[in-house]
């Protein structure tokens, strides 16, 4: 059962779209998940590209993830731990924030003189009660449990479901999960997160005959045992976890259970007390004067 529906809120960049459906006005989390941007299918003009100047973070963790596919893309990550890593299909960068980070994004330079593409989604994890501020990390991980039945593929990229599990740090109980149905494929979703949602990134799909509206976020009830099915085909994104007791508060990039420690993120990244990006340090984004989620991506 679908007890819920958040329609995205979409940004036209020009060069590619970015849709949004969390944090909406009617719902802040699904289990951990506060932030949902879906990015693409799109390639650009050539010699354009994605260019996310550096930017702060607090208490929370960022996960990308770029689709396979005719439109499949890369990103370059840089952080201020000294990271460099190039995203693609079938890897999972996740980058810890805890008590502060920094980070860029931008496509490579030989995506750019072929016409960079971009496919994918990008969201962000809170971070539990008592592990808010921990150290800053980063990992990349390619090792990730595929489960084939018949005409689908799923690759489990945070957490346990169909009876595997991913090698991705969690922080608190997350699923995360990229369904690919072929023509006729079905797959039952698993009811033991305390929520759950999915959206329709690509083709149709329906839940227990209900068809998925695309970019669209659904809200499954809890413990419902239910059914994914595709009659031509489709890419399903499923998304949930535990749900947190205490409120988080979101102001830009930051993310915390405490509206004084987004104060303070703010003062300092204003004051520029955070650490630079080795490699990208040329640049940044300003704190913006009035309040708003993010800087895409």
């Amino acid at each position: 059962m679908i007890t819920e529906t958040i329609n995205p809120v979409t940004h036209d960049l020009g060069q590619f779209q970015v849709r949004r459906v969390l944090p909406s006005r009617s719902r802040t989390m699904v289990g951990p998940f506060i932030f949902v941007d879906q990015f693409g299918p799109a390639t650009m003009d050539l010699g354009a590209g994605m260019d996310v100047r550096p930017h702060p973070h607090i208490n929370l963790a960022t996960v990308t993830w770029l689709f396979g596919g005719e439109h499949a893309g890369a990103i370059e990550h840089r952080d201020s731990l000294g990271t460099f890593s190039t995203i693609r299909p079938g890897t999972v960068n996740l980058m810890t924030a805890g008590k502060g980070i920094v980070h860029s994004e931008r496509s490579p330079a030989d995506e750019r003189d072929k016409g960079a593409r971009l496919y994918g989604m990008q969201t962000w994890l809170a971070l539990p009660d008592g592990q808010e501020e921990i150290d800053p990390a980063f990992e990349a991980v390619s090792d990730l449990p595929l489960i084939e039945d018949g005409g689908t593929r799923a690759t489990i990229i945070m957490g346990s479901l169909w009876g595997a599990s991913a090698p991705t740090t969690t922080h608190a109980q997350t699923i995360y999960a990229e369904i690919n149905l072929a023509p006729g494929g079905s797959l039952p979703i698993d009811n033991s997160a305390d929520e759950r949602a999915v959206m329709l990134v690509g083709g149709e799909a329906t839940l227990d005959g209900t068809a998925l509206e695309p970019y669209t976020l659904h809200i499954l009830a809890p413990g419902a045992t239910m059914r994914l099915s595709s009659a031509s085909g489709g890419k399903v994104m499923l998304l949930g976890g535990e749900a947190f007791a205490t409120k988080r508060h979101v102001w830009w990039n930051f993310v915390s259970s405490d509206r004084e420690r987004i104060n303070q993120a703010k003062h300092d990244w204003s004051e520029g007390r955070f650490p630079v990006v080795p490699g990208d340090a040329e640049e940044f984004i300003p704190l913006p004067e009035v309040a708003k989620t993010v800087s895409y991506l």
